[in-house]
């Protein structure tokens, strides 16, 4: 099998020679580790990008619809201190970033963030003239030839990138967390109509390139929950979201698009009967320390959903026997029953050693592989 073949076939819950080799992502930190730790500095570390040759994963790429604001925001400078520096980026966010530590463009730890873009109609309003689907730029240029590129090829291909378009995340991305939450309750109309907004903008975005290209699979980003279960109830979900992602992915599989994928951190399990029945097909990337139980959700829904990722990356910092351990304890009964895509639950986090990363690999294969 080639690697769309396998892609499509495991998604589909159908037998394959294999689960597809891949990972997903490594902080920028954890690289300059490697590459301190002996890893060649010309290895190529966008893991899902194109796959990667070095490390063995197979080729999956993604069509690069620009699906951000543009034009985005002025850059504004605003202070710094010696450990600190406050910016207004071009997605509008007043930050305050850590300068050291720094690495590929990646703070150590998150930003703290002081102030969105979006805080009224008002500023939809004006958000809004940053979101023309017909803006040339959204598409990569000489669109005709690169459609031609897809045509006949022998990897998956997918409409967006992760960490591409999102419902929650986009109206997070405006607003902030926490207005992103309570507008629910504090102002409906206006969350009604700029999740109709973003799936407006998001159809007829897609539209060129789901006709001119036989795309395999889409993956919503959303990140809409943490440990402790998701940050919309299942109430606001069937009433805001569900009713968009319906549109969205009934869009998405008049154009032969049936493996849809929803990546969120944290513990999901309270909407997964609403995501299954919104249409996704694919829940990724199963985070451990959410208590995200991949045998119990496969034993309670079927194969309603296929699954990726799932391996603990806090376990890759330790031993080999913990890395043995962690490999052994899901990933088995998953490949057997078909249906999952076996990485670590996140990008790889900088407590991780080059050995320790290459041991896991060798390790997977093995697992992945057994003796062929």
């Amino acid at each position: 099998m080639n690697s769309r073949e396998r892609f499509l076939a495991c998604h589909r819950f159908e037998a394959v020679d294999h689960a597809p080799f891949i990972e997903i992502a490594a902080w920028g930190q954890t690289v300059e580790r490697w590459r301190s730790e002996g890893m060649p500095s010309d290895v190529d570390t966008s893991f899902y990008v194109g796959g990667n040759e070095f490390f063995g994963f197979e080729r999956w790429e993604y069509v690069p619809l620009n699906v951000w604001m543009f034009p985005g925001f002025e850059y504004e400078f605003i202070e710094e201190d010696e450990r600190t520096t406050t910016y207004r980026g071009g997605d509008g966010i007043v930050r305050r970033a850590m300068k050291l530590g720094t690495a590929g463009g990646m703070q150590p730890c998150m930003d703290q963030y002081l102030s969105f873009p979006v805080k009224d109609r008002a500023s939809f309003e004006a958000m809004k003239q940053r979101y023309d689907a017909k803006t040339p730029l959204r598409y990569p240029r000489w669109w005709a030839d690169v459609a031609r590129c897809y045509v006949g090829r022998d990897y998956p291909l997918a409409l967006t990138g992760i960490g591409g378009f999102g419902l929650y995340s986009m109206m997070r991305a405006w607003m902030g967390t926490e207005a992103a939450c309570v507008v629910f309750y504090d102002d409906p109309v206006l969350a009604e109509e700029m999740l109709d907004f973003m799936t407006d903008f998001f159809l007829e975005l897609s539209e060129r390139a789901l006709t001119d290209v036989d795309i395999d699979w889409f993956n919503y980003f959303e990140d809409f929950a943490g440990k402790g279960g998701p940050l919309v109830s299942p109430k606001i979900y069937k009433q805001f979201l569900m009713p968009r992602y319906l549109r969205i992915n009934e869009h998405l599989r008049r154009h032969g698009v049936d493996v849809i994928s929803l990546d969120s951190d944290g513990n999901i399990d309270a909407l997964l009967p609403l995501i299954i029945e919104a249409g996704f097909t694919q829940i990724c990337p199963c985070e451990q320390a959410a208590g995200t139980d991949m045998l119990a959700i496969r034993k309670e829904y079927g194969t309603a959903l296929a699954m990726m990722g799932g391996i603990d990356k806090r376990a890759l910092s330790k031993g080999r026997k913990e890395i043995d351990a962690e490999l052994h304890r899901q990933a088995p009964a998953m490949l057997e029953g078909g249906g999952y895509v076996p990485t670590v639950d996140h990008s790889v986090p900088p407590d991780v050693s080059y050995d320790n990363w290459m041991y896991y690999l060798e390790a997977k294969r093995e697992l992945v592989f057994g003796g062929k």
